[in-house]
């Protein structure tokens, strides 16, 4: 058997030319601040994010040197950090962030969290008082170094000039190897004027050869990959579990061949979607808390779990204690920390997915097991029957009944519809989250952008302006709650002022929903703190230029959609006013087993 034709990663043009570095012929001696230009476009950034403050003005100042930098003015740092890693996922690109100290520094928290619990490649760079004021309780000075050490891959603080062109090629290697994530570099405001002799050849030299102590990913073994493929071998009844490490190692032909050659169904982690076609007879589709009942019950009944770039985190297993208990597991992740971190496994992996799966697919064989798939078959059945032939569900999503209001569903399958499911959509986080990973189905890789492990309200809307500012051929919408909207609205501003081609949907059901829904089956309704009061979206939409809609009914869904579609330059905004009281099923409740769902309830 050969192994299957791999394909380019489809964000990026030629990753080698797309990086193609800018090359210099003789030392030279800048500023410090000028070592960060260079060096920003000897790694192939033409895109960075940020807000000026005093310690970090000098590399702002030199940035006016450096017109192939451009530079996105964001209107606070938390939606600089967002964008960059709206950006990194959907170029593959390390994202920039730029800010300076203190509360600047401060601001990028939330963005740095969020990137690393979902692996994303980020260098932020900020300023820091002078050195010789480090210490003082001088104005603007935090300790950013300390306080973004556990949210961060690696961390500098850099005092002297002479080391900062390394620890910037140091910073982007961490970054963008092994399992990526944000990497911070603090550099003193005197630092950033002092002057250094610069050599860009040697710089990237340098990089070539790059070797840190301590930092080299593991690699997996021969009898690692044999006693894996005799489990699958003896398995009868195996399921995949693909996550996001699918698509950050490129690996989704692999998947998709090693799946059809052993005819083993895949369910996706929330961040997994897109690893294979949703409409792949070997797709079951999302598992976890808001996961398909069948896909739930499929991992529960398994005998043999291959666990593909995913972290089997709490939303993805319930309680660990009756997680999948007849199950043998395979785990391959590029993390060697993943492995029987929280599940475990009889074989354990390190290594890069897709060469893994390369390595593995020459010898992969199986018996079929048709009684499997028809029992998953039985399941699927039985939740079309429970989930969407009931009347409550046709009026969401499936059209039939029309009771004059408007369910958050029915958009999302709208969108999807008119879309041909072909956009690229970012969201934020909370009910509108879980019904486009339920509704919306993603057929092509990085089509589906979201935070996951942190869950960051507000990362929907600057991290859509990233996404189509790294992507701008794709059709980008931004699928929002009212709630989280109101933490970044600001940015809207930033999408006018670069003028993004972004389609903004917010979901508005005048709730915190998924507090509010917790509220409904945990604490008896009392809906404390979750009701909300909104301003008018379409009038600040209006305040900013943005060309707006406001929309009630199923009815007039399609007209505005396409209305949106059709505008030629600029954000649009839609607001769809949805009903308020509305549940997301199927929902497993925390601490409970997988397939102890609260279903939607029978009519």
């Amino acid at each position: 058997m050969t192994a299957p034709t791999t394909t380019r990663d489809p964000r990026r043009p030629e990753p080698d030319d797309a990086d193609a570095p800018r090359r210099a012929s003789a030392a030279r001696t800048i500023t410090g601040a000028d070592v960060v230009c260079e060096t920003l476009q000897l790694e192939g950034v033409d895109l960075l994010y940020g807000y000026p403050g005093g310690a970090i003005l000098p590399t702002y100042d030199a940035l006016t040197k450096y017109p192939d930098l451009h530079h996105v003015l964001t209107r606070h740092e938390q939606g600089a950090t967002h964008m960059a890693d709206g950006y990194a996922r959907a170029t593959g690109k390390v994202g920039v962030v730029m800010a300076t100290s203190g509360p600047g520094a401060t601001n990028l928290v939330t963005g740095l969290a969020t990137a690393m619990m979902d692996s994303t490649a980020l260098v932020a760079i900020t300023g820091q008082v002078p050195t010789a004021m480090i210490g003082t309780d001088a104005f603007q000075e935090t300790d950013v170094t300390g306080i973004t050490l556990p949210i961060t891959k690696h961390n500098y603080l850099v005092t002297d000039v002479g080391e900062l062109a390394d620890v910037l090629c140091e910073a982007f290697h961490i970054a963008r190897t092994g399992r990526q994530g944000p990497v911070l570099v603090d550099i003193a405001k005197d630092t950033q004027n002092a002057k250094v002799s610069f050599d860009a050849q040697e710089y990237l030299e340098r990089r070539e050869k790059i070797s840190l102590p301590g930092y080299r990913p593991a690699r997996h073994t021969r009898e690692q990959v044999t006693a894996a493929l005799d489990l699958i071998r003896r398995s009868r009844r195996p399921i995949i579990l693909a996550g996001h490490g699918v698509l950050m190692a490129g690996a989704t032909e692999e998947l998709r061949v090693f799946a059809e050659r052993a005819q083993i169904p895949i369910a996706l982690t929330l961040l997994g979607k897109g690893a294979i076609s949703e409409d792949h007879p070997l797709c079951l589709g999302m598992m976890g808390m808001h996961g398909a009942a069948e896909v739930n019950h499929a991992i529960q009944e398994a005998d043999l779990l291959l666990a593909f770039g995913m972290r089997f985190d709490d939303r993805v297993t319930g309680d660990l204690k009756s997680y999948a208990l007849g199950s043998r597991k395979i785990h391959v992740d590029i993390d060697p920390s993943e492995i029987n971190k929280n599940v475990t496994v009889d074989v354990g992996i390190v290594g890069d997915l897709r060469g893994v799966l390369a390595e593995m697919l020459p010898e992969l064989e199986r018996p079929p097991s048709p009684d499997w798939l028809a029992r998953i078959e039985e399941w699927r059945s039985d939740s079309h029957r429970r989930d969407i032939v009931l009347s409550a569900e046709r009026k969401r999503a499936g059209g039939g009944t029309d009771d004059g209001k408007l369910y958050a569903a029915q958009v999302i399958r709208d969108l999807y519809e008119l879309t041909d499911g072909d956009a690229l959509v970012v969201t934020d986080v909370g009910q509108h989250q879980m019904w486009e990973a339920q509704y919306y189905r993603h057929h092509r890789p990085h089509t589906l952008i979201t935070s996951g492990g942190l869950g960051t309200m507000g990362f929907g809307l600057p991290a859509s302006i990233g996404a189509k500012m790294g992507r701008p051929e794709e059709e980008v919408w931004a699928i929002v709650g009212d709630g989280g909207f109101q933490m970044t609205m600001m940015e809207l501003a930033t999408a006018v002022q670069e003028r993004v081609r972004v389609n903004i949907a917010i979901i508005n059901n005048g709730y915190l929903g998924m507090v509010r829904q917790w509220q409904e089956f945990f604490y008896e309704r009392r809906y404390n703190q979750t009701p909300m009061f909104n301003p008018d979206f379409c009038r600040i939409a209006e305040a900013y230029g943005i060309p707006s809609f406001r929309i009630r009914s199923r009815a007039e869904v399609a007209p505005a959609v396409r209305d949106a579609r059709n505008l030629e330059e600029g954000p649009a905004l839609l607001e769809f006013v949805v009903e308020q009281e509305d549940i997301v099923y199927p929902m497993v409740p925390s601490g409970a087993r997988l397939d102890d769902m609260i279903r939607r309830p029978m009519e």
